[in-house]
């Protein structure tokens, strides 16, 4: 039987150090690193989401960075198909995988799998988008939490997509999405993985969340967001 690639993830809260260590490590064993974080795979997106840098990304080969546009969706499963590629090629070079970002999701799906809702319906699912334009994400996360408050508690009252996947799969098979996530059970198990989580005291964290916020308005978070304004429009 083949050996199951080897997978190291670094994961943490915003601002604990996770692209020094990875970057650090990865130099160190000659792997390369792929991005957990939900909005790291946008481009034009660069101050806001703290992505690594031109020079660290010389330092170390980065992937699934810049890979969508502000508008376009992007998915724990469009993540789980596009990391399953590079980590297969990564093995077959002999070269760690190191997975890097604090999107849980996004890892979950990686190293657990993710349940598959055959049904489809693209009214519906236009139906719940219209109505996030018309009410708002919040009015639609309120929904939510009072049908599957399991569901609601994971999920930002802003995002946007994950509620009406939520909604949608709950019309679609008359189950709240926690429950297929319960039968699902998530035990893929398709790598051999170590798990590496960095922690650092919460006041020292806050004071370098504070410190990041300052510098990303130095270096032009004001206009980059007024761009992705523009974009929009």
């Amino acid at each position: 039987m083949p050996e199951k690639p080897s997978v190291i993830i670094i994961s943490g809260p915003t601002c604990v150090g996770k692209t020094g260590v990875a970057i650090t490590l990865a130099e160190l064993l000659g792997g390369e690193i792929i991005s957990a974080d939900a909005m790291q795979v946008y481009r034009h997106m660069d101050i806001g989401t703290a992505k690594p840098t031109q020079q660290e990304q010389a330092r170390v080969p980065h992937h699934l960075i810049d890979v969508a546009d502000p508008d376009e969706p992007f998915s724990a499963a469009r993540f789980k198909t596009a990391a399953e590629a590079v980590i297969g090629e990564l093995h077959d070079k002999g070269r760690p995988a190191f997975v890097v970002g604090g999107t849980g999701l996004y890892i979950k799906a990686l190293t657990q799998g993710l349940f598959k809702v055959q049904k489809e319906n693209g009214a519906l699912r236009e139906r719940l988008r219209a109505e996030v334009k018309n009410l708002g994400s919040p009015a639609l996360h309120r929904r939510l939490q009072d049908i599957d408050p399991v569901a609601a508690a994971g999920i930002h009252p802003n995002d946007a997509y994950r509620i009406i996947r939520a909604l949608e799969i709950l019309e679609l098979t008359g189950k709240p999405i926690s429950e297929h996530h319960r039968a699902h059970g998530f035990l893929d198990d398709p790598y051999r993985v170590l798990k590496i989580g960095l922690f650092l005291d919460r006041e020292i964290l806050y004071q370098r969340i504070n410190r990041r916020v300052d510098r990303m308005l130095e270096a032009g978070f004001l206009k980059e967001v007024k761009g992705l304004h523009h974009h929009r429009g």
